[in-house]
């Protein structure tokens, strides 16, 4: 059930990745969604194989905002 979440929203990030600002939204949408620290790990790790070049920053700074929430290690 859960991974079927995580391809969601790889599903909905590859729908909106020709605009910047909604990748963006929808990246923070998803990584708030995402219950499991795993799941998080996956979605990150995809992100910067599939958009890395592009949307490196956004990924990164996402991401490390999401560990500064959970007080987790970079």
């Amino acid at each position: 059930m859960r991974s079927s979440m995580l391809n969601y929203c790889k599903k909905i990030l590859k729908s909106v990745s020709f605009d910047k600002e909604l990748f963006e939204k929808e990246l923070k949408k998803a990584v708030k969604n995402l219950l499991l620290y795993d799941e998080v790990l996956s979605l990150r790790k995809w992100c910067l194989r599939k958009f890395g070049n592009p949307y490196k920053q956004i990924i990164e700074n996402v991401f490390n905002e999401f560990n500064l929430q959970q007080k987790l290690p970079a």
